[in-house]
């Protein structure tokens, strides 16, 4: 058993069971996908960045979820696309490991921002004479500060408790990269107290913040019900019916694929579900927070406008 830890230096990422000419399709579709993503935020953050008129709290938070976005895009899906172009591709264990503590570190700071935002839209509709007190730069800050930090160290406690285990074949991950269930079923030694922590940790990440955020959109239809203008509270409701649908699509999915029984999503599902978890919700969020904002769509005639100038 001990010669056997200590030869295992690398797993194999199966990826998708696909035949060698259908790989392109995909992988052209998902290098797509990853390409909008990372240049839709990254021009969300210039915007953010240069446009003073941006500079508050809101956008704040906002300018860190396409920070996460684009982390967590970029944590997983350049070796989702190595994958289909080689696949059965070996990632060495050290490699493996910090896929799985980007991964989750990034995933769970996600979800807690998108908790952050929705208290801060909270707060602006229910709240809007107080609003500057009660959300002002320096509690933004700390939102934002604490959201990082719970997901790393949450992150951190997983991967402390992968790195305990022994490993001592098979090494083969039936998955496109190192997805923390699919690496624990390598270990040759008592999982539990990792599936637990898992669990707890969900409960946490995905459950707790699920309640808050639908105690929050409960304030805001409250809210918007009270709205006099008739104009107002439909651009109201349908943005609220977009980041309702948003937040269901986002919690559901990791909610299925972390806490219900494997038995009743067999691996091609879970493949599935993580693909939409992966690659659409990024764009996305992109859509929804960024894109359909009016402040944003400002800043970015402005830009174009002043480019077109010189």
């Amino acid at each position: 058993m001990e010669k056997n830890q200590t030869m295992v230096t690398e797993f194999i990422l199966l990826g998708f069971c696909l035949g060698p000419r259908i790989h392109l399709f995909p992988f052209g579709l998902f290098s797509l996908f990853y390409v909008l993503t990372l240049l839709g935020n990254g021009v969300i953050l210039g915007l953010i960045s240069l446009d003073p008129r941006l500079h508050t709290p809101v956008y704040l938070f906002l300018s860190h979820l396409a920070i996460a976005d684009m982390a967590y895009a970029c944590s997983m899906v350049p070796q989702m696309l190595v994958n289909l172009l080689s696949p059965a591709k070996p990632i060495s264990f050290a490699g493996c490991i910090t896929q799985t503590f980007l991964f989750l570190s990034f995933a769970h700071t996600e979800c807690l921002l998108l908790v952050v935002m929705s208290y801060d839209w909270c707060v602006a509709i229910c709240h809007p004479l107080r609003y500057s007190v009660i959300v002002s730069w320096r509690v933004g800050i700390s939102l934002v500060g604490t959201s990082w930090a719970c997901g790393s160290l949450l992150a951190l406690v997983h991967v402390g408790l992968v790195l305990r285990l022994p490993y001592c074949g098979p090494h083969e991950i039936n998955y496109f990269f190192c997805e923390i269930l699919s690496v624990l079923k390598l270990a040759c030694a008592d999982t539990k107290l990792n599936q637990l922590v898992i669990f707890a940790a969900s409960v946490f990440v995905f459950v707790g913040p699920l309640c808050l955020l639908l105690g929050s959109y409960a304030c805001i239809l409250a809210a918007i019900l009270r709205i006099q203008s008739a104009e107002g509270c439909r651009k109201a409701f349908s943005t609220c019916a977009s980041h309702l649908c948003m937040v269901g699509l986002f919690f559901g999915s990791a909610i299925i694929m972390s806490m219900a029984p494997k038995s009743l999503h067999p691996e091609k599902q879970q493949k599935n579900l993580f693909l939409f978890y992966s690659l659409l919700n990024p764009m996305m969020n992109l859509l929804i927070y960024s894109l359909r904002n009016k402040e944003v769509k400002g800043a970015l005639r402005r830009a174009l406008f002043k480019e077109s100038h010189f």
